[in-house]
């Protein structure tokens, strides 16, 4: 049940859109004043809940996001995990699927709402989508049912709907509906109510929360396209201490027949570079043999994706190669559902 009757929620400012207002005087944009966030936001004293800000120091672009800003993250979380009953983290939204995919691995047996969230115009901007971005993603971070959380995980809310962290992409960059997720429902729809999908979002374990730290960014992706050279992949699959690769294929995870593509791919396999095939397409699964241009890749030891975003493969790669486990283990690893990241048939 929540800490206390009046349940309370930590805001994470990290940097973003969403932290901007327009100086009355000048005009120009400035920085959000979150340590008077009722002074600036009064329908908050509505919500019945305890908000208290952190801002991190400097803000950060979303643009310049790198895995030790993850950590700082993480570690902020971890630190207040005990004090409050949930969290919201206000991040830019060019890399926000990224952080938000990359933090649903390294919070295990996470049993709290951690709500990111951003928006496309400024708080300050009359027309803003951040307003209600903001409101709803505290609701949402401070919603209990008999006790227990109804949103136990990392989450993005955006524009009324509200998706797991790790299936989520950034589709639009023009329009406030901005977030998609192709291949998993929305946790919650939201419109004169918020309608949960409950048997959608994941149950609580009631362990202790473990936070894993170790990263490891020898990873690159690789995006196929008509008339690849193999000048092209063969520099990207020499880099210097590459460990893993993320293939972005055509369709159901198809790719080209060439030996001399299948050649350097294999060899690549043999020296100990992972291969995570991973769909190009917005919706739908990668099916290795499903078609005769992916039978080869299984061949040779390709490791199929399913319907897991770049995002989320880029986090997981990176979060289970930081682990420093035998790499038949990783291998096993990437084919299950870790943090309901992708469906395995």
């Amino acid at each position: 049940m929540p800490l206390t009757s009046c349940p309370s929620v930590l805001v994470i400012y990290t940097g973003g859109t969403i932290g901007m207002i327009k100086d009355s005087e000048t005009g120009a944009l400035k920085s959000f004043d979150w340590d008077h966030l009722y002074k600036q936001m009064p329908v908050l004293e509505s919500l019945h809940c305890r908000i208290d800000p952190f801002s991190f120091d400097p803000l950060i672009d979303s643009s310049d996001m790198n895995p030790s800003f993850w950590i700082r993250l993480a570690n902020v979380i971890e630190e207040n995990y005990e004090v409050y009953d949930g969290f919201v983290v206000l991040h830019g939204t060019d890399t926000m699927a990224y952080t938000a995919s990359m933090l649903s691995f390294m919070l295990e047996h996470l049993n709290k709402p951690v709500v990111f969230t951003g928006s496309q115009l400024p708080m300050g901007v009359i027309r803003t989508d951040g307003r209600e971005n903001f409101i709803t993603s505290i609701e949402i971070a401070t919603a209990y049912e008999d006790g227990t959380p109804i949103v136990p995980e990392v989450c993005i809310y955006f524009e009324n709907r509200l998706f797991r962290a790790n299936r989520t992409i950034k589709f639009n960059a023009e329009n406030f509906d901005a977030f998609l997720s192709g291949n998993y429902p929305p946790l919650a729809e939201v419109g004169i109510h918020i309608k949960y999908n409950r048997s959608h979002i994941l149950k609580p374990n009631f362990r202790r929360l473990k936070v894993h730290r170790e990263l490891d960014t020898n990873v690159a992706i690789l995006k196929l396209f008509p008339g690849i050279t193999p000048h092209v992949i063969s520099g990207i699959l020499n880099i210097k201490g590459l460990k893993g690769l993320i293939l972005e294929t055509y369709g159901s995870g198809n790719a080209p027949t060439d030996h001399w593509f299948l050649d350097l791919l294999a060899d690549a396999i043999r020296r100990g570079i992972l291969i995570y095939n991973v769909t190009q397409c917005k919706e739908g699964s990668v099916d290795i043999g499903r078609y005769q241009t992916s039978v080869n890749l299984g061949r040779i030891g390709v490791i199929g994706g399913f319907d897991i975003t770049t995002e989320s493969a880029l986090a997981k790669l990176m979060f289970l190669l930081g682990r420093k486990i035998e790499q038949d283990q990783i291998r096993e690893l990437l084919g299950q559902s870790l943090r309901g990241e992708m469906t395995v048939d």
